[in-house]
């Protein structure tokens, strides 16, 4: 018998007499066990249990989005050719780790330091919390990491094949320690001029972007485009080698589908961790049901633009070459395109919508993917209408 067994026997047998019968002795530290159950339970619902329950959730939602950057690997590795593969490998790395010491040092506090939800003072960045000093919220803080890693890796597959190694480690930490920030402060952080969780928002509404459709995937998508613009298309790609622009631009087919295959599936499924993650940030009554839409939502607009895509290049092309064929390529591009657009409403929009952004999605990759062949910019796996356009589509 343990020593706090003894303690409630002894307990119950001064209290109930030495005369007391054994079932009054039972039915005494019945009472006491079920009063001490209940006085437990209310203290972990009330003080520990639930934000220690918030934070578990929060980390491993961190660790699917974090997960991602393996997706955004394999998609890039898959779309270069085979003497590309270790050069586009080491960038996705490189942003990662460059992600991890920019936000840490000053990314974090950029983004979200010395926040006042109470106050309705619009600030243009954070001034607290550098070095994550005074911050105990390390969930918080890993969480944001993921998505700040996420934005910067997006640059990776618009640059392949280009782009020398210290240049590009030197744009991963601007972006995540700089540009990134700036972008969540104005949208997600309560003293931000776009904020919807300001005191005053702007136009009484203020910017709706539930888990980053416009302060990912735009920030990411917008440096893509500027990226590729300054540095130009890979050689033979648009021009031959006098320099002579080609009536027909060169294709530069990936070496391996299977990867960008894997890549694809990889990425859904830590969009989950994306997006239902979000969910418990708010601070709200219902956020499993904010939890599970958000999972069906982005299910449902994935599932609709991979399809809407696929089907659309294919009348498409029978339309204007008379040969048609199924092109994996728009279904995985398309479906991505969908999970962008589908992530700034997935927690508020009812099922149906998502549906209606899925295929709104799966054509803006279409005409969108042709449109920057048309205006000669080079994009090696498409990330500029997937996640610029189709993010700009998902704000909206």
């Amino acid at each position: 018998m343990t020593s706090s067994s003894q303690d409630l026997f002894q307990v119950c047998t001064a209290q109930e007499g030495d005369e007391a019968s054994a079932l009054e002795l039972l039915q005494c530290v019945t009472q006491h066990l079920a009063t001490a159950d209940a006085n437990q339970a209310g203290d972990y619902g009330t003080k520990s249990n639930i934000p220690s329950q918030r934070s578990l959730f929060l980390v491993l939602s961190a660790a699917l989005a974090f997960f991602m950057q393996a997706g955004f690997a394999m998609i890039c590795a898959g779309a270069v050719r085979k003497k590309n593969v270790r050069n586009t490998m080491m960038k996705n790395l490189l942003d990662a780790c460059g992600a991890a010491i920019a936000f840490f040092v000053v990314g974090y506090a950029f983004a979200f330091g010395g926040s006042d939800p109470e106050s309705g003072n619009k600030t243009f960045i954070g001034n607290a919390n550098f070095f994550l000093m005074d911050e105990d919220d390390y969930a918080f803080f890993i969480f944001q990491y993921a998505f700040s890693a996420a934005s910067a890796t997006i640059v990776a597959g618009t640059l392949a094949e280009r782009c020398q190694m210290a240049a590009y480690l030197c744009y991963s930490v601007m972006l995540t320690g700089w540009v990134y920030p700036v972008v969540a402060h104005s949208v997600w952080s309560a003293n931000g001029f776009l904020s919807a969780a300001s005191v005053d928002p702007l136009w009484g509404v203020g910017m709706v972007d539930f888990a980053g459709s416009g302060v990912v995937h735009v920030t990411g998508g917008v440096t893509a485009l500027f990226a590729t613009a300054i540095l130009g298309p890979r050689r033979g790609r648009f021009h031959d080698d006098a320099g002579s622009l080609l009536k027909t631009p060169t294709e530069f087919p990936g070496h391996s589908q299977a990867l960008q295959m894997l890549g694809t599936f990889i990425l859904w499924f830590g969009w989950y961790g994306f997006n239902c993650g979000t969910a418990l940030l708010y601070n709200q009554d219902d956020v499993d049901s904010i939890f599970s839409l958000a999972a069906v939502n982005t299910t449902l607009g994935a599932g609709m633009a991979g399809i809407t895509a696929l089907i659309a290049n294919l009348f498409l092309l029978e339309r204007t070459t008379g040969e048609a064929f199924f092109d994996l390529k728009y279904l995985m591009n398309g479906t991505l395109c969908g999970l962008v657009a589908i992530t700034a409403g997935c927690g508020v929009l009812e099922p149906w919508a998502a549906v209606l952004t899925g295929f709104m999605a799966g054509f803006v990759y279409m005409f969108g993917s042709r449109g920057l062949v048309k205006m000669r910019l080079d994009d090696a796996v498409d990330a500029i209408p997937v996640h610029m356009m189709s993010g700009i589509l998902g704000v909206l």
